[in-house]
């Protein structure tokens, strides 16, 4: 994570921009008021209006010391998210008789809002209050193509989204040439088997084989947590693309890439642009 203030730094990614949508990935709602995310949000869509998008997570989003420092409730369990949702839409709506406490701003700016998850909680609660939803398939791969069943065969349509409207979040390394794309790869591989050794996550140079770094059983869980990685050339990766649309029905496709160095970063999001353009061309 680049900052933990969401809503500081997408006003500030907004302000140096002026045709992008700029959007929370996400906000974890159960460590927030949501009258307090409303006027935020809403102030942040009165300054930039039509480019700012509400994402909505229920998790933690850190340890027990972490929910302590935001002072709350070290029992809550995220059962609630659905009622402080729903608080918080109502603060996004307009005004209407019996709202004694509005956000201002933010009251009648209906704010989009998408719904994060990686669960079929998620998924079922973003069919039910009928939002758009998007998948976390960079982490919890395996539950990806039960989780957009469930969200499409329980969404309620409703006046702001008629059909379900999908959003997979997956990793993405594209290079020259295949190998080069692998080899990048093993920067997140490492970050993943940090993870299952409990052990502090930093980005790590990549290597030229990862026999040797991990055992059998780690190798087995690694993958399984990267089991939708699209990783290769443009070929390879445009073509992994299109699996994943094609299978998933994903109107978006939310490209998280790790890599060591910022350049090859950047290299491979040049060449994955390249890829969405034909991509959408063809479409």
């Amino acid at each position: 994570l680049a900052c933990s203030a969401t809503s500081v730094l997408i006003g500030h990614v907004a302000g140096a921009t002026s045709t992008i949508r700029v959007g929370s990935g996400g906000i974890m709602l159960p460590n927030h008021a949501p009258l307090v995310v409303a006027e935020q949000f809403g102030t942040l869509a009165a300054m930039y209006p039509g480019r700012i998008d509400l994402g909505l997570g229920r998790a933690p989003g850190g340890d027990f010391a972490t929910m302590r420092a935001l002072r709350r409730d070290l029992g809550q369990t995220g059962d609630d998210f659905p009622e402080l949702l729903a608080e918080l839409q109502s603060y996004l709506a307009p005004v209407g008789p019996g709202k004694p406490v509005k956000a201002i701003p933010g009251q009648g700016s209906r704010v989009p809002i998408t719904l994060l998850g990686s669960s079929g909680f998620s998924a079922q609660l973003a069919a039910q209050v009928g939002l758009p939803f998007a998948f976390a398939a960079h982490f919890a791969p395996e539950y990806l193509y039960a989780a957009a069943r469930l969200y499409r065969q329980n969404f309620r349509s409703n006046e702001e989204l008629r059909h379900p409207y999908l959003m997979v979040a997956v990793q993405v390394i594209a290079a020259e040439t295949d190998a080069a794309a692998r080899r990048l790869f093993t920067t997140p591989q490492q970050r993943f088997l940090q993870l299952i050794r409990n052990q502090p996550v930093e980005l790590l140079p990549p290597v030229d084989s990862m026999e040797g770094v991990w055992n059998e059983f780690e190798r087995a869980a690694v993958e399984n947590k990267l089991g939708q990685a699209i990783v290769g050339s443009r070929t390879t990766v445009k073509a992994g693309l299109e699996k994943l649309v094609h299978d998933t029905g994903a109107g978006e496709v939310i490209v998280v890439t790790d890599t060591y160095d910022p350049a090859d970063r950047w290299r491979s999001y040049v060449l994955v642009s390249e890829v969405a353009r034909e991509l959408a061309v063809a479409a």
